[in-house]
């Protein structure tokens, strides 16, 4: 039984859910969820949520991601990406200062229409499976953040009409459609032609592992190795430890008083909480058994002045 999370490498061919029903048969275990679906054709990280980790799906989809695209302009698909009908091609005009020009006007916020090809259910419908009976219904723009946009390839610009992006944007931006409404404001249409997921939140390409290599890590034995902890995403908050005379309480995902917290540190690290410093409401922080035990995310509510779970993750397995 693993508890946390496993950096993935998707590779091309899988949907998201693929690699889930790859990686339960991988591990011998069924309480494993991903944090963010990639399209079938897209590669790059994925973040697999295992045992207590599942209870981080929620969280984890609303870090932000980087992405490179390889973006073809001239020509537009009813998926917004290489793999769908071409339903127009145009000439295409565009230098590099213009490109730039355009490219930047997409930073920052603004409401983004998602594609039908996609997982959002609309009156228990997901999209994507309208748009494969020739329906189109009318979608509600979500509001996206990209925080930026590179340029890192324009050397085919003239001849083949591609260039390559990095984008880095906020939860629920479809790169498929960025690139659509790139070509919408050059004239000339564009669609996907690639792409690959390069971070999310911390976790970043050069650690993720494919599927294969967590399987021969399986047959090391060395699977923990990968396995990063639940804890591990809320070290930028303090930490403090309940007395063992109230742990089974606290096994029972029962709140806590500060009178029931260890006055002192079992070493000095610097992020440790004394009781007495304690008393703000709504302070978070990561909570510990003696023994050293994880067991989640607590809240203080200064009304009752008691710390209440925010997020459990004790498990006795």
């Amino acid at each position: 039984m693993y508890n946390g999370l496993i950096n993935v490498y998707k590779e091309a061919g899988y949907t998201s859910s693929d690699v889930v029903a790859r990686l339960r048969g991988i591990l011998k275990m069924k309480k494993i969820g991903h944090t963010g679906t990639l399209d079938p054709d897209a590669v790059g990280v994925l973040v697999i949520c295992v045992g207590n980790g599942t209870k981080l799906c929620d969280m984890l989809t609303d870090h932000d991601k980087e992405y490179i695209a390889v973006c073809r302009l001239g020509v537009t698909t009813d998926t917004q990406d290489m793999s769908g009908r071409v339903i127009a091609e145009s000439e295409v005009d565009v230098d590099s200062v213009r490109l730039h020009e355009i490219v930047q006007r997409f930073t920052g916020e603004y409401d983004q229409i998602p594609p039908m090809y996609s997982a959002i259910k609309i009156g228990g419908k997901k999209l994507y499976e309208l748009a494969r009976q020739g329906k189109e219904v009318e979608r509600k723009p979500r509001r996206i953040k990209i925080e930026s946009i590179s340029i890192l390839d324009e050397s085919h610009l003239a001849d083949e009409h591609i260039f390559t992006m990095e984008v880095k944007c906020s939860k629920g931006t479809y790169i498929r459609t960025l690139c659509n409404d790139i070509g919408e404001a050059l004239g000339c249409g564009a669609a996907m032609e690639h792409l690959t997921r390069t971070a999310v939140g911390s976790f970043h390409l050069d650690t993720a592992l494919t599927l294969d290599q967590i399987e021969e890590k399986r047959d090391a034995g060395t699977v923990d190795e990968i396995v990063v902890s639940t804890e591990s995403l809320f070290r930028d908050l303090d930490y403090c430890i309940v007395k063992d005379s109230y742990r089974k309480m606290l096994e029972n995902g029962n709140g806590f008083k500060t009178k029931d917290l260890v006055s002192q540190a079992p070493s000095d690290e610097q992020d440790f909480v004394e009781p007495e410093k304690l008393y703000a409401d709504g302070i978070r922080v990561r909570v510990y058994s003696e023994d050293k035990t994880f067991f989640g995310i607590y809240k203080y509510d200064g009304r009752c002045e008691q710390f209440k779970v925010e997020k459990f993750f004790y498990t006795d397995k």
